[in-house]
Order: structure tokens, then C-alpha cells, then sequence
């Protein structure tokens, strides 16, 4: 369990799948900490008015402090972190909830707001490793497999992280940070690592396994600032149509049968009063 891997001084960070109550009482009991994202439906006891603390990156910090009951009565009173957000996220939540045991005189709303962001920075990484570079192959039946093909992933995505740290490092960063298509990046490693590995020599990266830190931050400015970024553009998907609806009758509009029955007595009438006429 993961309550058993916790140990004193640790600090958890996690999505509100983790905020249940009797967690929420485990960490402190191991003189740990947590900053937990809130859903909706977790019972707490406001004990302090709310408080406007200041104003972040993703948008206005305030806090109170409340109390929340265990299950068997216990009760423990922890900081709600509640950031009024400028973007709504993908599920539509206008607001950031977190609860929190850190000590407010040590780490104000503020820092506890950006520890949060760090973590949906991780999230996204995991995204990426998934989407770009193939971390979860659904044929690798054994867990071992798995495993391994998920660490080179890991590795595969550091390599990745550098070359996008050096792109967004030259004077082009606003431009690679709005048009450029990280997808795209990522396949023209996984495509074309092999043929460069047969074309060039051995000798020829020598100089980027004796190279410095300072050296190989140059060599890879130098280079990231030749590459050309329109092979690598984004193309965004244009608005959604709304969707057609469908039916059983979809090609041919269903008509009721008084209707029919009425178009076809008037067509009949009609006849008749031409025969009449004609007569």
C-alpha cells in the first residue's frame, strides 16, 4: 500500500483519487505531509472566513483552514488551498481545491499552488511518454517486458527533454512554444536514429561523451538554432462540426401515414375534377 511506503518528513503530492479520509489521516500520523487536490464530496468544517492570499500563474489564491472528521470521529484541521482558476481546466473545473498539513508559517498558498502545477507538469510528461514515444506497448503480454519497454521510454523521454530544452533556449522559444509540433519532433528521433547511426562514424559523437556540461550546452545551442522549424509544424484541428443526427430514418425523412393517406386522397380529388372539367 502506498500509506506504507510513507515516511517521516515526506511531502505527497497527488490528484483527489488519493483524497480519501482515512489517507488523509495516515500522513500526519507518520509526521509526513500532503497536498491533495479535493473533490467535491470530501465533508469539512470551515474554521477560518476565506482569505484572498495573492494571485498566481493560472489565477487568484485564497485560503481558509478547516476541520476534517475521520469515519471513527477523529478529527484533524488542515489548510484549503482554493485557486479561482483564469482557464477552466478540460473537465470544465473553474476552481483548483487542495488540502494541505504544510505549516503555513513555512510554505505560504502560493508555493503550495505552484507545487501543485509541478505535478500536472508530471502528468503531462506521462502523456507524453504514452503518445510520442510508445511507454505502454498493449502486445507486451509479460510484466518484465513491460517494465523494461517503459524504462527505455523513460529514457527515450530524457533524451527528448534535452532536445526540446535547447530548441526553447534559443532566441525562437515563443515559436517553437506555439508552432511547433512536439509529436513530430519525437518521430523524427524514433524514424531516423538507425540511418543515422549507420551514416555517421563512431568517431564523429566522440565529442558528445567527452564534452563538458558548459561544452555540450554550447554544441547544442549551435545546433538547435540551424533546424529548420517548419518541418516540424503544428496542425491544428479546425472547430468541431456539431453532430448529425441520426436516425432510423436516416436518407429518407420519415412521413406519417395520415399524411400519405391525405396526399393521396387530394391527388385523387385533383384527377377527378380534371376528368370532370375535361368531360
Amino acid at each position: 500500500m502506498v500509506a506504507d511506503t510513507i515516511q517521516a518528513q515526506d511531502l505527497g503530492i497527488a490528484d483527489r483519487n488519493f483524497c480519501v479520509l482515512d489517507f488523509l489521516f495516515t500522513i500526519p500520523q507518520q509526521a509526513a505531509f500532503f497536498v491533495i487536490r479535493q473533490p467535491g464530496n470530501t465533508p469539512y468544517k470551515p474554521l477560518t472566513p476565506l482569505k484572498f492570499i495573492g494571485k498566481s500563474e493560472t489565477g487568484d489564491v485564497a485560503e481558509p483552514r478547516v476541520e476534517i472528521t475521520a469515519s471513527n470521529g477523529e478529527t484533524v484541521e488542515v489548510r484549503r488551498v482554493v485557486v479561482e482558476l483564469k482557464t477552466p481546466t478540460r473537465n470544465g473545473d473553474k476552481h483548483l481545491i487542495l488540502l494541505t498539513n504544510l505549516p503555513q508559517e513555512t510554505v505560504d498558498a502560493l508555493m503550495i499552488a505552484k507545487l501543485y502545477r509541478g505535478r500536472w507538469g508530471i502528468e503531462t510528461a506521462f502523456q507524453k511518454l504514452e503518445s510520442h514515444l510508445n511507454s505502454e506497448i498493449n502486445t507486451l503480454g509479460y510484466p518484465k517486458a513491460a517494465l523494461f519497454g517503459f524504462c527505455l521510454a523513460l529514457v527515450a523521454f530524457n533524451l527528448y527533454a534535452i532536445v526540446m530544452a535547447a530548441r526553447r533556449a534559443t532566441p525562437r522559444a515563443q515559436v517553437i512554444n506555439d508552432t511547433v509540433s512536439e509529436y513530430y519532433i519525437a518521430q523524427e528521433i524514433a524514424t531516423n536514429t538507425g540511418g543515422r547511426l549507420i551514416a555517421v562514424l563512431p568517431s564523429e559523437w566522440t565529442i558528445f561523451a567527452q564534452a563538458s556540461s558548459e561544452e555540450l550546452g554550447s554544441i547544442l545551442l549551435n545546433i538547435a538554432s540551424h533546424v529548420d522549424l517548419n518541418k516540424y509544424k503544428k496542425h491544428p484541428r479546425g472547430p468541431k462540426k456539431p453532430p448529425t443526427e441520426k436516425n432510423q430514418f436516416q436518407g429518407h425523412p420519415h412521413v406519417s401515414t395520415a399524411k400519405l393517406l391525405k396526399a393521396a386522397a387530394a391527388k385523387a380529388a385533383a384527377a377527378k375534377a380534371a376528368a370532370a372539367k375535361a368531360a
